[in-house]
């Protein structure tokens, strides 16, 4: 039997075959899909289980961020038949917290996109016109580590854009692989080294503000040995070098006016902004503080009344009764 009469009839086409879709993905849907493994794998004891989610991002023309994900469900245990009613659901609580992501894709764990991921693929053309999938391998990751090449640092995921093929006068759906880049912010890159070194101590924190207290620090000395040379170039105590002169005048030319109206303005704003915020956080731990105190207050005030505060009892016209002792 050949290979057009079997289900090993690649849905991939060959690389030769290029998108032109520009991808970047950010650090928190690979911890995600990874970590939605990790739990269906403990929680099924299997270890190639059945993963489905969604992807969010935003879509600019060619150009795709995934940004974020969320899992998805089947219908019992039909693995090829999504759960669209929890797919909705989740989509628009997503979207009620944030509404500039979108439905751009889905991603689950294989070796390689089959019909299965066809059929799968058909299911989601609803919610977006062109649903990308997101392939975890985690095969490529144990092939790459036990292969001893310290250059092989690729990441165990593959991108694919769906489009569609002619074949023996038939059109049949097929993927273009899409290379891709990480796209990470300081805040990421924060997070992703806070969650890989276990995070809760504030040691991640700690060690890149002190990272950047030496470059500061650096940046300072350099800049006095700078200094210094220019001053002693004008006392004739050292020789003058044209070429560092140069280079000098063309990195002041390149720095920002400081004593710029426009630029004193911007910066005072700014500083008035993170003074504002640093005084608003002091006042709202004011306030928690004080918020204690009163419930504390009280919390005694009603204990003393129970041990034996005199209280005025009423009659049945409101008129003043007897006065009475709680025991």
């Amino acid at each position: 039997m050949s290979a057009m009469e079997t289900d090993e009839v690649s849905v991939v086409l060959p690389p030769t075959t290029t998108s032109g879709l520009a991808l970047s993905l950010h650090p928190l849907p690979i911890l995600n899909i990874s970590e939605h493994l990790t739990r269906l794998k403990l929680q099924k004891n299997k270890s190639d289980p059945f993963v489905l989610g969604a992807l969010l991002g935003t879509q600019n023309g060619r150009e795709v961020e995934i940004v974020n994900t969320f899992e998805l469900a089947v219908v019992g245990d039909d693995t090829g038949l999504v759960d669209h009613e929890f797919l909705v659901s989740r989509r628009d609580q997503y979207k009620q917290v944030f509404p500039s992501l979108e439905f751009i894709g889905w991603y689950t764990v294989t070796t390689k996109p089959t019909a299965h991921h066809i059929a799968l693929h058909e299911q989601f053309t609803g919610y977006c016109s062109t649903p990308l999938l997101l392939i975890l391998q985690p095969n490529l990751a144990l092939a790459s580590s036990s292969s001893g090449d310290v250059n092989a640092q690729t990441l165990p995921l593959k991108a694919y854009e769906p489009t569609i093929e002619l074949r023996d006068r038939k059109s049949r759906s097929v993927y273009i692989e899409v290379p891709y880049n990480v796209e990470t912010g300081e805040a990421e890159r924060i997070a992703v080294d806070w969650t890989a070194r276990g995070g809760g101590s504030g040691t991640s924190l700690e060690s890149y503000l002190q990272t950047q207290r030496s470059a500061v620090k650096m940046l300072h000395e350099r800049i006095l040995i700078l200094i210094k040379y220019v001053t002693d170039v004008l006392g004739g105590q050292a020789r003058v070098d044209q070429s560092i002169l140069r280079s000098l005048s063309a990195l002041l030319a390149s720095l920002p006016a400081s004593e710029n109206k426009h630029f004193r303005e911007e910066f005072d704003t700014e500083y008035e902004d993170v003074q504002l915020t640093a005084f608003l956080a002091s006042l709202t731990k004011s306030t928690n503080i004080l918020n204690d105190l009163v419930d504390k207050h009280l919390v005694l005030t009603a204990g003393k009344d129970e041990r034996g505060g005199p209280r005025r009892r009423t009659g049945r016209q409101g008129a003043p009764g007897d006065w009475d002792r709680f025991h």
